[in-house]
């Protein structure tokens, strides 16, 4: 076991995987999958394309190696995935792996929370964009109600996972939602996660007038709560993390377009058939798949993950302007998860 994770140009260890297991999705998120694109005929990924849950935990193994301590299972549904629990199970017996989480829309959790649970999962991440029952139902393209997911988040909490709830923010369409968000979880003690609108992909109508950035929100939250700021629990943790001054619960905010924190980017990214991506804006992933496939020997592989890694030079986000943002193609968000 490498004991020195590898490094990239910019000096940043791999140190986070994050594992989509589908390209499906039973939302139609309008920052995601809008259903005007992602119709009902849309061509998602065959079966016989998609890594199987041995050749995932393999090239998870070999992640570990080279200095991974945290898998993150995405989508993506991951939920949607056939023999999800199982998968759970393999990867939490690999060396060195240290936490696993998962990040669903919670729909199906009354289904396999406990399934999963008993596999070793303890984290999850929930998406849910407003508490408001007509505009979440517009915001996740299938009618669905914020009760169905408000519910299921409290049987999780009662099977004992550890929960925090993702909210993406966008100007005009749900930032009226900020404060009965923060007052509902707050109440609840779960850390609430408020996440700026990005430009992931080609397909969301993205635009920086439509983003409420972490500053606006904290005025928000401050206008009505005593914030206090806490350190980050580890070198390249995402969320800027607060925590009300009376105690009760934590929150946290992703800032990908207002405060960049590409200097401390730790995370790959793998894809449900396979590529091997550097950056959550990239263009291109390399095809590990194909190696797999192809008989590449262990030791093949793992030089393919070091090379790519060691070549990594990416600080989109550093870099973003508008322009670029908006001509520049990028991977989708429903296809390589958040």
């Amino acid at each position: 076991m490498t004991t020195e994770p590898i490094r990239d140009q910019l000096n940043r260890p791999i140190r986070d995987l994050r594992i989509s297991v589908t390209d499906r999705c039973n939302f139609r998120c309008t920052y995601c999958m809008p259903k005007e694109i992602f119709g009902d005929d849309y061509p998602f990924l065959p079966k016989n394309e998609l890594l199987s849950l041995e050749e995932i935990c393999y090239v998870a193994q070999l992640f570990a190696s080279l200095g991974v301590k945290k898998l993150r299972l995405t989508g993506g549904e991951p939920l949607l995935r056939r023999n999800l629990p199982e998968l759970v199970g393999m990867l939490a017996n690999i060396e060195g792996i240290e936490d696993i989480g998962l990040t669903t829309n919670g729909l199906l959790l009354n289904k396999y929370g406990q399934a999963l649970y008993d596999q070793g999962l303890r984290r999850l991440n929930i998406s849910l964009d407003a508490l408001n029952p007509e505009l979440f139902a517009y915001m996740n393209g299938r009618g669905i109600k914020p009760a169905a997911i408000l519910d299921n988040i409290e049987y999780a909490r009662e099977i004992g996972f550890q929960i925090k709830v993702n909210m993406v923010v966008q100007k005009g369409v749900n930032d009226q939602e900020i404060l009965p968000m923060a007052a509902y979880f707050k109440e609840k003690g779960i850390t609430l996660c408020f996440i700026e609108f990005m430009d992931v992909g080609n397909d969301n109508a993205w635009s920086l007038k439509r983003v409420v950035t972490k500053k606006d929100i904290y005025d928000q939250l401050s206008s009505v709560y005593e914030l206090e700021a806490l350190e980050p629990h580890y070198f390249g943790e995402v969320a800027k993390r607060y925590r009300y001054k009376d105690g009760k619960a934590e929150i946290g905010f992703i800032t990908s377009v207002s405060e960049s924190f590409c200097s401390t980017c730790t995370r790959a990214r793998l894809s449900s058939e396979g590529r091997f991506y550097t950056c959550l804006f990239a263009s291109q992933g390399f095809d590990l798949r194909q190696l797999l496939r192809g008989g590449a020997s262990k030791d093949e592989l793992l030089a393919a993950i070091r090379s790519v890694w060691e070549r990594r030079g990416d600080r989109y986000s550093d870099e973003r302007t508008e322009q670029r943002a908006l001509q520049r193609k990028k991977i989708n968000m429903s296809y390589i998860g958040g």
